[in-house]
């Protein structure tokens, strides 16, 4: 049988919906669930096939969406980081309805570096995805130390990352390939435009997978889509810089139209 791992908690009246990215789980945001917990009704959900929904087989993101629609409140602000913020930006241009707003964190509409475009080099995501079958772990955890270099925290932010991939079950190989070939091929760049709910992104001025330079293309193209690059802070702000990040997001949420 599959299901999704769903968990809500939090004295708010606001549905906060948070996301994880590949590999992980919903025990990423550890660090700022006390933080948000007085504000708003938490729901920490584990993507199909990761962490605690078990069962699933590789799914395309539109495949997650519609897993994760029957599950969603109403109004409610979704916060997807990474590969996460991709499946809530789908969720925003599928249902926009049942969002009251989208927030993506050190995510982009399009992984993929290309001529004209900043990202992870394709040879890199083929390279990850070879050695998925080969190694499963270390190929994991060479990702995720990819995730907090450059940060001041580097080393202790990838050891609490290897933690929360280790505590919970371990996503199967086909579900890891299945991400990495989300990552390699989905491009909602020309899509952004339709999003009609508050956007807001955050980046890391250090993130090395998604670099802040793709911030200034998308203030352009999306002139009514805010951006916070957040000084100092790699791929994982919500684990080095918790209290700013915190901020970034009560900031935003305060300002939204009831």
């Amino acid at each position: 049988m599959t299901s999704l791992y769903w968990h809500t908690c939090g004295e708010g009246d606001a549905d906060l919906v948070l996301l994880h990215g590949w590999g992980l789980n919903a025990e990423v945001w550890q660090s700022i669930v006390p933080r948000l917990s007085a504000q708003f009704r938490l729901h920490l959900v584990d993507l199909p096939g990761y962490g605690r929904s078990q069962g699933f087989s590789a799914l395309t993101l539109d495949e997650m969406v519609q897993q994760l629609l029957p599950l969603l409140p109403p109004r409610a602000v979704v916060l997807g980081w990474s590969l996460g913020g991709l499946v809530a930006t789908q969720l925003a241009l599928t249902a926009p309805e049942r969002l009251r707003a989208l927030i993506t964190v050190a995510s982009s509409p399009c992984f993929t570096a290309n001529d004209e475009w900043p990202g992870i080099k394709p040879e890199t995501l083929q390279s990850f995805q070879q050695q998925l079958s080969h190694n499963f772990q270390r190929t994991v955890e060479r990702f995720l130390a990819l995730q907090t270099l450059g940060s001041e925290s580097a080393r202790a932010d990838a050891r609490q990352l290897k933690e929360i991939v280790l505590s919970q079950p371990m996503p199967a190989v086909e579900v890891l390939e299945g991400g990495l070939e989300i990552l390699h091929h989905v491009d909602l760049r020309s899509a952004l435009p339709e999003i009609n709910v508050p956007f807001l992104r955050l980046y890391g001025s250090l993130d090395g997978l998604v670099p802040r330079r793709i911030a200034q293309p998308l203030d352009d193209a999306l002139p009514a889509s805010p951006s916070i690059v957040m000084d100092k802070a790699s791929h994982a702000p919500f684990i080095s810089h918790p209290d700013t990040f915190v901020q970034h997001i009560l900031c935003f949420i305060k300002d939204l139209p009831t």
